[in-house]
């Protein structure tokens, strides 16, 4: 007989999309599971639709964070496997098949992490640069992980109740980078599966791509000087990432020298950083490539190369600022 599998979704005013997202879970090829919706204190009519569908409702009476709510969500659970999602995401046919399989193959140890689909749900072309974007930085060194996202993450109930659950006196949207990396120290062993898919409901526009950099890169500069490792090649916080930042950064710095002496050697300065650049991160403007159309990845190359890093750039810094000013909500722990 096949594992119970308990889908716990964390939702907070998602009332535009809880319901797709629902409607997707429970089109699963996987013959044994429940759904678990916690809702997270919303205040549009997100329970209206939760309660159409034969999920699980757990309502916190007041907000608390996605880390509480998926944790209250494993205290409700009967399953053998927890699969953690979001109320933004649609499941695949075959994602909790996948995912129990996976789990059994590589032992009750293992955190089993997944991926969005290269094509978002909407076709806007911020939402699919995010989709292909963080597709190809969460994959490209699979099996190997350095954590695992809630948007698609598998692991035996047992382990996740043993090591205490999300923490939930984390920075915002960092829960799951937390998560994987104690539960790593704890000898577990994160598993990137790319066959492991949700799609994912975007729906950016340019400014909230920029706002979404910006903040991710704020918490996520702030966690990983507290933990030593600003510099680890991380996922979407990768290498080639923060090199595009720290050229972009260069090159703006030339450009203001070009313009005040007129120094043609440093346009040429310029054009070997630019190349070196375009060297490193060729594995995603590949992806762009492969996924849309040959004018799609140049439009994305340019955002990419342009724009995006001034995002993550100011969120870096602020995320520094932050670090050196702020308390912190928790104990620094090293990541490894």
């Amino acid at each position: 007989m096949e594992s119970l599998v308990s889908v716990i979704i964390p939702n907070r005013n998602g009332a535009t999309t809880i319901g797709k997202c629902l409607a997707a879970a429970w089109a699963s090829d996987h013959g044994n599971f429940e759904i678990i919706v916690v809702d997270d204190a919303s205040e549009d009519n997100s329970i209206v639709l939760i309660e159409r569908y034969p999920c699980k409702l757990v309502r916190l009476p007041q907000r608390g964070g996605a880390a509480l709510a998926r944790n209250a969500g494993a205290r409700h659970s009967r399953g053998q496997i927890l699969f953690f999602t979001d109320a933004d995401c649609l499941l695949q046919p075959d994602t909790l098949a996948l995912a129990a399989a996976a789990l059994a193959l590589e032992g009750s140890n293992a955190i089993i992490g997944g991926t969005y689909t290269p094509a978002p749900y909407d076709r806007r072309f911020f939402s699919r640069f995010q989709s292909i974007f963080i597709n190809y930085f969460e994959t490209r060194h699979a099996p190997a992980a350095d954590y695992i996202a809630t948007h698609a993450l598998a692991m035996d109930a047992s382990v996740f109740r043993s090591n205490g659950g999300f923490a939930e006196q984390v920075r915002p949207i960092l829960e799951d980078v937390e998560f994987s990396h104690r539960l790593r120290r704890a000898g577990c062993r994160l598993v990137m599966n790319p066959a492991i898919r949700v799609q994912h409901i975007f729906n950016y526009s340019l400014p909230r791509s920029l706002r979404n950099a910006f903040v991710k890169s704020l918490y996520w500069t702030d966690y990983a000087i507290g933990n030593s490792d600003l510099l680890a090649d991380s996922g979407t916080a990768s290498v080639g990432l923060k090199l595009n930042v720290l050229i972009f950064a260069g090159n703006a710095g030339l450009l203001s020298s070009f313009i005040l002496t007129g120094s043609m050697i440093l346009l040429a300065f310029m054009a070997l950083a630019l190349a070196f650049d375009l060297f490193v991160n060729r594995g995603l403007l590949l992806a762009f490539h492969r996924a849309e159309s040959l004018g799609y990845a140049l439009l994305a190359t340019l955002y990419y190369l342009l724009l995006y890093p001034m995002a993550v750039g100011a969120g870096a810094l602020a995320g520094m600022l932050r670090h050196v000013f702020s308390s912190p909500l928790r104990p620094r722990q090293r990541r490894r």
